[in-house]
């Protein structure tokens, strides 16, 4: 299994790891939260950047990116653009899509960059390989809000994931019933047996909430808290995650 390093925390290295997200959409907003967010000691903080005002504005994006990283200090940073397509926060096209994510990388402002699966293959490879040449990880995503698709479908999109050159495959669906729940963790054991990259991968909702707790056994590498403000449905505390970790640690 490759292990993916993000400054000092290390993807499968037997442990799962907790990232909390970050929401706010003024850049005051976001330091405050940054720094409620630290106390809690979360081992990653992903930044998601389509909750921003004014995240159109490449100065005001890159003045609110350089504030956050001076004050995460060693913590390791994830931004993510989630489009509203995927459950995100704004819908732009793809060519406004990944120059919002190229400015991210071109200026360094981040240590992992989400980049979602589904847009133009071209434009993902030639994100996936600037990100690479400014030494920051992709971690490569796709979100499904209102079904679960088939196992051999989960297994297809992590594996094409790997194939495009993803650090790590991540991917969250919805169940709505139990048997997509197993669906999801069946899935995530194929692939983290197959694919030897680390796994992000998680059912949402009150259904879906032992996938956050449990998904490790099955090999998912981090999973999701919060400190306030979800961004996903079916979080958990941070403090409730990793007492629940704690207790699985096999």
């Amino acid at each position: 299994m490759k292990k993916v390093k993000l400054n000092n925390v290390v993807l499968s290295d037997g442990s799962p790891k907790i990232a909390v997200p970050i929401v706010a959409t003024e850049q005051a907003a976001i330091i405050e939260q940054a720094k409620t967010v630290l106390a809690a000691q979360p081992d990653v903080i992903e930044w998601r950047i389509d909750f921003l005002a004014g995240v159109l504005d490449p100065e005001k994006l890159k003045t609110a990116a350089l504030d956050l990283r001076q004050t995460l200090g060693e913590t390791p940073l994830l931004t993510t653009f989630r489009t509203a397509k995927e459950g995100g926060n704004l819908a732009v096209d793809d060519e406004t899509y990944f120059q919002i994510v190229r400015l991210v990388v071109e200026n360094e402002l981040t240590t992992a960059i989400d980049v979602e699966l589904f847009h133009p293959k071209e434009g993902v490879m030639r994100i996936i390989k600037l990100a690479h040449d400014h030494g920051i990880k992709v971690i490569m995503s796709s979100h499904d809000f209102k079904q679960t698709p088939t196992d051999c479908e989960i297994y297809y999109r992590l594996h094409k994931m790997a194939d495009l050159g993803a650090d790590v495959a991540k991917i969250a669906v919805m169940p709505q019933n139990p048997a997509d729940v197993l669906t999801l963790l069946s899935a995530t054991h194929q692939a983290n047996e197959k694919l030897g990259l680390p796994l992000i991968t998680m059912a949402m909702g009150d259904l879906g909430k032992v996938t956050r707790i449990a998904g490790a056994v099955f090999g998912s590498a981090l999973t999701f808290g919060t400190v306030g403000t979800a961004s996903a449905p079916g979080q958990l505390s941070i403090a409730d995650l990793r007492q629940a970790l704690a207790n699985l640690r096999i």
